[in-house]
């Protein structure tokens, strides 16, 4: 009967919010364009609205379909957030794509979707274009997040601002909320990322529940400069702001440099952080006329909050969960250093081996209990075999992480997905650089793991077993070939070769001895 309940957004999708947005906020500054180089622009709740429209019927005029997949790889600029929920509010569905992706990589996004079209900038137009032979047609923004374009628009590309036309011409259809949304592909402990498929229900839970976990209001202003292709950036910042009525001020990336002129600037109130930005932050001076009544990162109140002079919310959450499963209160003294609390619009657990509940003081695996194509994701789009398995015969998603429940009811996070790798803020799979290192004529057997690093928290290193002792080209020959087909942040740091690896049971390579040699040798 679950099945047949009703969603807290019947009769709506992404347009409901966009059209209530401009009609009640209007002239309220929605989105504002803070370009490391040209002009910085702002968008109106209304002209938001108008411009969403107008890229809309210009996607129907060029024959795509609702339901039809967009390839969209562009670093973080207007164009990402216009063609994001631009395909959504034409019934398209946007496929965002981690803009340091490779060549084999954004290949692999392309077919695997069934993408009809794509959107990037010049820095990445001859890469996309490569790349995705099987795309109808391929759209370029005019700069590279404000900056001039290095080189001309490949013959066949067209520009983005040609995808445009008469809002009036939009065909009607249903205000559908389980209609699909946007995919993001994300690394899981396969060799190919999945496909998060999310609904318009899941965007729009996304934007009220964040909302509502961040205490946003419709005077804060959120900046956001974490990439807009993954779910912090779309739902906890984008999203939530657009529900709340505020204001988003986005930049190109982070940069430590044009933190507090940009926030003091705009009078920034909110933002989400994590350990590498605060970092570098750190040895900066605080400005003490500052705005900001609040941060989210992975922990609560971490001591570097009374350096800035501001709370931190501690979260947890996923693509898969659209928004925090767990979170730290906006309101009260949290526990420093936890993940917070459940968020009460999940059924958290955790629970031991034998899937009984853990007590206080234990760890045990992390299991979410939700709606999927509400507040979990619909499906893995194309893989029914990894969507059943990535729940339990309860219907709990498996989130892959270990959890300790704190005698104070609070919640600490204990450790990762076995063979997951978290590299500045990425979820990197090592079966995905394993994957590469492993076809490299010379190798015999690879495994990765992760080391500790200063600001990136982890970096990958990779132990080789070659097949002729002595091949002292295979190094040079697996960097090549990593960094042809791997993103930049998953390349491994180091290439050790090795006589042997460390075993366990059943012959399987013992990664915990890999890492502690690593610990070991770093002192």
């Amino acid at each position: 009967m679950r099945d047949q309940a009703l969603t807290p957004f019947e009769g709506m999708d992404i347009r409901t919010l966009i059209d209530g947005q401009a009609a009640r906020r209007g002239a309220h500054p929605w989105l504002i364009w803070e370009p490391f180089e040209g002009e910085g622009r702002t968008w109106s709740y209304a002209d938001f609205a108008v411009t969403i429209r107008r890229f809309a019927a210009g996607l129907q005029a060029r024959g795509v379909k609702p339901a039809d997949r967009i390839l969209v790889h562009l670093d973080n600029c207007p164009e990402a957030i216009i063609a994001w929920l631009g395909c959504a509010y034409a019934g398209a569905v946007a496929v965002t794509t981690n803009a340091k992706s490779s060549a084999d990589e954004i290949a692999y996004f392309a077919s695997h979707s069934g993408a009809v079209g794509g959107i990037t900038q010049p820095r990445f137009a001859d890469l996309v274009m490569n790349a995705t032979h099987g795309l109808g047609w391929l759209a370029v923004t005019e700069t590279d997040n404000g900056a001039p374009a290095e080189a001309p628009r490949p013959a066949g590309a067209e520009p983005f601002a040609a995808i445009d036309a008469d809002p009036a011409t939009l065909a009607a259809r249903p205000h559908a909320p389980m209609a699909h949304f946007a995919i993001q592909y994300t690394s899981g402990t396969t060799a190919r990322p999945k496909a998060v498929l999310w609904t318009h229900a899941n965007a729009l839970w996304g934007g009220k529940m964040c909302a509502l976990h961040e205490d946003l209001r419709p005077e804060d202003v959120h900046l956001v400069y974490l990439p807009l292709f993954h779910t912090n950036a779309q739902s906890y910042s984008v999203l939530a702001a657009l529900w709340a009525g505020a204001s988003i001020v986005v930049q190109p990336k982070f940069s430590a440099s044009r933190f507090w002129p940009v926030s003091l600037k705009h009078r920034c109130t909110w933002t989400s952080m994590i350990p590498f930005c605060l970092k570098a932050l750190a040895e900066l001076p605080v400005p003490p006329d500052h705005r900001y009544r609040l941060w989210g990162n992975g922990v609560c109140e971490p001591p570097t909050d009374a350096l800035f002079g501001v709370k931190t919310i501690g979260w947890w959450g996923m693509t898969e969960t659209i928004t925090q499963g767990t979170v730290g209160s906006p309101h009260h003294a949290d526990a420093p250093l936890s993940m917070g609390r459940p968020s009460p619009a999940y059924d958290i657990h955790i629970v031991g081996d034998d899937g009984a509940p853990v007590k206080p003081g234990e760890t045990g695996d992390l299991l979410v209990g939700g709606r999927p194509g509400l507040s979990l994701f619909l499906e893995y789009a194309g893989d029914p075999a990894a969507t059943a398995a990535a729940f339990t015969p309860e219907g709990l998603f498996i989130t892959g992480d270990r959890v300790r429940l704190g005698g104070d009811g609070y919640l600490y996070f204990a450790d990762r997905a076995k063979d997951m790798l978290k590299v500045g803020g990425e979820n990197v799979a090592a079966s995905e650089i394993e994957r590469v290192i492993a076809a490299v004529p010379g190798v015999q057997e690879v495994a990765v793991v992760a080391k500790r690093h200063p600001m990136l928290d982890e970096a990958p290193v990779a132990f080789v077993i070659p097949r002729l002792a002595g091949d002292s080209g295979l190094v040079e020959a697996i960097l090549a070939a990593c960094r042809q087909t791997l993103a930049s942040f998953k390349q491994p740091h180091e290439i050790r070769l090795m006589e042997s690896l460390p075993r366990s049971t059943l012959e399987k390579v013992a990664k915990a001895e890999l890492r502690a040699l690593l610990r070991e040798d770093a002192g």
